[in-house]
């Protein structure tokens, strides 16, 4: 029996009508897994020798107790078929140190989705920044002055922070805008950290497009994330809604860039946000969307990374 550890946030945390982890838990289960959660607080290192403190879990595709624990132990990472990184930003240095001592299981011959490195590399703002050529005007900067300049010339504009999710502390603003000062001094915390600032796309009035790539190709069908009424985020956890539909020409031509260079870092499960015919990012710790569109359209997702990995990647270690 092959043995899955999913690192994640806490089990408590999750809806899982909505959550693409517990899909992913649920597909694995289907396949014969035995099962493994924790946090990244539950892993530690000693010497050079990855371990965590695990529950063993089973799952049920339910609305409320959708999970159960069925004991805690202390394992070796190296004692695991496959593990999932599934934290949730922000990218802190929590996340990052959690990298690290993944990276030596790897090492050690465990397959981990998507790769540590390459969760370090891809930076879920900056990554778009890949593809010139598919991207918003975009600027990353520290400097009020800078950020300042750049919002008066494209006129309406979005500011964001660099570790977030989900829509978190994302501004829009123009040059009239009473607040813009305190928006940047807020997001740079006073000129001591970069964001990124991007020409706001009015395109967004069609949604905000989630595409999921497994294993550097696009998934046929896609969720355009609308946004609500009282916003201009098309989040989910914003309150946009998801209305699922086929992928487009211009998608599907992004994703056709994107994913090759995607999956050669190791990145065999992403979500790349478009907008109209623009990349605004790329998501690699933790994309979600899958649910919406295995319920829609009957598909298996999940079942086509499983086959990916146990084609491709577990039998190499």
């Amino acid at each position: 029996m092959k043995h899955l550890l999913v690192v994640m946030d806490s089990l408590a945390s999750i809806k899982p009508y909505k959550d693409t982890t517990v899909a992913l838990l649920l597909e694995a289960q289907r396949r014969g897994y035995a099962l493994s959660v924790c946090t990244p607080a539950d892993i530690w290192l000693r010497n050079a020798s990855p371990a965590a403190m695990v529950s063993s879990l089973c799952v049920s595709d339910e609305d409320s107790d959708w999970y159960a624990v069925t004991d805690r132990q202390r394992l070796a990472l190296t004692g695991f078929d496959l593990i999932m990184m599934r934290k949730d930003p922000p990218f802190d240095s929590a996340y990052l140190h959690a990298t690290y001592m993944l990276e030596l299981a790897e090492q050690q011959g465990v397959p981990v989705c998507n790769r540590p490195q390459a969760l370090r590399d891809a930076n879920e703002k900056l990554a778009a920044l890949w593809f010139p050529g598919c991207i918003p005007e975009t600027l990353v900067a520290t400097q009020a002055e800078r950020i300042r300049e750049f919002v008066i010339e494209q006129q309406d504009c979005v500011l964001k922070p660099l570790d977030g999710m989900g829509g978190r502390s994302i501004f829009k603003t123009s040059a009239p805008d009473p607040n813009l000062n305190v928006i940047i001094e807020t997001l740079t915390a006073e000129g001591r950290q970069a964001i990124m600032a991007q020409q706001y796309l009015h395109a967004i009035k069609d949604g905000d497009i989630r595409v999921l790539l497994i294993g550097g190709k696009p998934v046929p069908y896609v969720l355009a994330r609308m946004p609500g009424k009282q916003d201009f985020r098309g989040n989910l956890a914003r309150g946009g809604s998801g209305v699922p539909r086929a992928i487009n020409a211009a998608e599907q031509a992004i994703a056709e860039l994107v994913g090759p260079e995607l999956l050669r870092r190791g990145i065999w499960f992403a979500g790349i946000d478009v907008i109209g015919d623009r990349l605004t990012e790329v998501n690699v710790t933790s994309p979600t969307c899958v649910r919406e569109l295995e319920r829609e359209y009957g598909i298996n997702i999940c079942a086509d990374l499983y086959q990916l990995l146990e084609d491709s990647v577990m039998h190499q270690h």
